[in-house]
Formats: C-alpha cells, sequence, structure tokens
C-alpha cells in the first residue's frame, strides 16, 4: 500500500469532512466552508487531497492474491431488501474457516472495506462484506453518489439485510459456522446492532459507531471489542451511557479509544488515517477474532 502519512491538516478541515461525511452539511457547504482553511501554503486542493478518498491506496491485499479465493455472493434478505449480494473472500485452497461479515461505511461497499474483507481472507477467515446499494445498482464508483443512494435505503431494512448476510456466511460451505462482525462508522453501528439482534454472534467489534438504547444492551451476547477514536466527539458522546447501560447488564465488553486521531482512522485512504492506532487497532481486533471464534 502507498504510503498515506500526509501532514496533519487543520483539525477544524476534519471537523468540516465528518460533518459533510455524515450529512450534516452539503458538499456546496463543505467545499466553500474548507477554504478558510487554505492559509499559510496549505492550497485547497492539498486539503481537497487529504481530506477526500484515494482508492489507490486502500489496497493492502490484491484481488488476485494467490493466498485467498474472491467471489461475488448473492443471496436472499427476505425481511430486508430481498436479493442482496457482497464480497465473499476466503482462504485458498479446501477446509472450513471461522466467518466475518464486514460492514461498509454509510457509502456502500467501496474498495477500503473490499480490502478489509482480503484482508481477514488472509488471516484465516471467511470474510462476507455484504453491499447496501445492491437493491440500488451497487457501488456507484465514487464514495458522493454511493452516499447520497445509502440515505435513499430504510436504516431497519439494510439491518435485516446484514443479519441476513451473516446467517448467509454461517451456512457458507467454506465457513465453519463460527462468526463474529466488524463494521466501521455506520457500520460500527451495524455491529452493535448485530450483536443485539444475533445471539449466535460469537464477537463483534465496531469502530466508531452509533450505540443502541440502555434496553437493547441487555441483549448483547457476544463480546464486545469497542474501538473510539480520541477526537471524535460526536460518537463518543454516546459510549458512556451505553457502557452503563452494559455494566448494568454484566455484558462483556473491552473499550479502546486511540487518542489524538479522528473518526475514520483506520480507513487509509485518506489524511484521517493514523497508521500507528489503525494497525494497533487491527492487531487487536484480530486477536480478538482469534480468541472468540478461532482462525
Amino acid at each position: 500500500m502507498t504510503d498515506r502519512q500526509t501532514p496533519d491538516l487543520p483539525q477544524g478541515a476534519y471537523d468540516l469532512y465528518d460533518q459533510y461525511c455524515h450529512g450534516d452539511i452539503s458538499r456546496r457547504v463543505f467545499f466553500d466552508k474548507v477554504q478558510r482553511y487554505a492559509v499559510g501554503g496549505l492550497t485547497v486542493a492539498a486539503l481537497m487531497s487529504g481530506l477526500l478518498p484515494n482508492y489507490a491506496l486502500a489496497q493492502q491485499v490484491a484481488a488476485d492474491d494467490p493466498r485467498i479465493e474472491t467471489k461475488t455472493l448473492t443471496y436472499q434478505s427476505p425481511n430486508g431488501a430481498g436479493e442482496m449480494a457482497g464480497l465473499l473472500a476466503r482462504p485458498a485452497g479446501e477446509g472450513t474457516h471461522p466467518g466475518v461479515l464486514v460492514i461498509h461505511e454509510n457509502r456502500g461497499l467501496n474498495p477500503y472495506i473490499e480490502d478489509v474483507a482480503r484482508r481477514l481472507a488472509t488471516a484465516g477467515y471467511v470474510a462476507f462484506a455484504p453491499d447496501a446499494l445492491y437493491p440500488l445498482g451497487g457501488y456507484p464508483g465514487n464514495d458522493d453518489d454511493g452516499r447520497s443512494m445509502q440515505q435513499q435505503r430504510s436504516r431497519d431494512e439494510m439491518l435485516e439485510d446484514f443479519i441476513a448476510g451473516a446467517k448467509t456466511l454461517a451456512e457458507h460451505p467454506a465457513c465453519n459456522g463460527s462468526i463474529g462482525a466488524v463494521g466501521f462508522c455506520f457500520g460500527g453501528s451495524m455491529t452493535n446492532m448485530l450483536a443485539v439482534r444475533m445471539p449466535e454472534l460469537k464477537a463483534a467489534v465496531p469502530f466508531y459507531g452509533g450505540w443502541p438504547t440502555a434496553e437493547e444492551a441487555a441483549m448483547v451476547e457476544a463480546p464486545l471489542m469497542i474501538q473510539l477514536a480520541g477526537l471524535d466527539d460526536r460518537v463518543n458522546s454516546g459510549w458512556p451511557d451505553y457502557e452503563k447501560a452494559l455494566l448494568a447488564a454484566n455484558k462483556q465488553y473491552s473499550v479502546h479509544v486511540y487518542e489524538g486521531v479522528n473518526h475514520g482512522f483506520h480507513n487509509d485512504t485518506t489524511s484521517r488515517y493514523d497508521e500507528a492506532a489503525a494497525k494497533l487497532a487491527w492487531t487487536r481486533t484480530l486477536a480478538f477474532f482469534n480468541l472468540y471464534l478461532g482462525a
């Protein structure tokens, strides 16, 4: 993978991008406001290059890596959109392996999330990454359109699609039936909800995702590993209440807060990426899955 350690941008620019990514401001407002940070030799072009994703940088594991096999897998989601599809990545060769459902951000199955699935396959897991945009034609090739498309779908319906995807993964011939889930941002909130809705889930790793209710916390059966960015006030503000609910329900969880990094720090396609935090979080994720799923 190409090094993504670009010079740090002003925190205000990162905050604007976070607002834009999550629909709080329009693209026009984002571009208008971010220009105020083009000072001291920092150009608008440099700001945009650092903030917007460059998916040429997202490939840690090539699609034709001989260690793995990949394919598009379709499945039925009767309580959701009907027919769904996603990327299945598995270790090459015969045998069965634990499964991990990979849940994307709020813009569909982009190249970064596909690569996360391939990374899991090289680590010994059957990884399945459904595309919530499949009923609308699939990820359109860019995040802006993908974000707009995903806003057209019902959040509850997408949750059903991911639950059906997890069950499809558990029943796949390459999977031994032991499954976990990992997700990022929107996918982190979906991962939290899978832990609520699926008692058969054996491990869940939500990265900087939203929180279920206190009542839903009592329904969690899977051990949780919560991954949070220290500068992510928007998401982190809800964590204390959810932690209290988990403690009150005597649920098993751990939490890691990576200080000084932004929401999206694991995504290696923008300058929000923090190499040290991302590598540590991923090492912890794989160790967690190995503990509860095996590999």
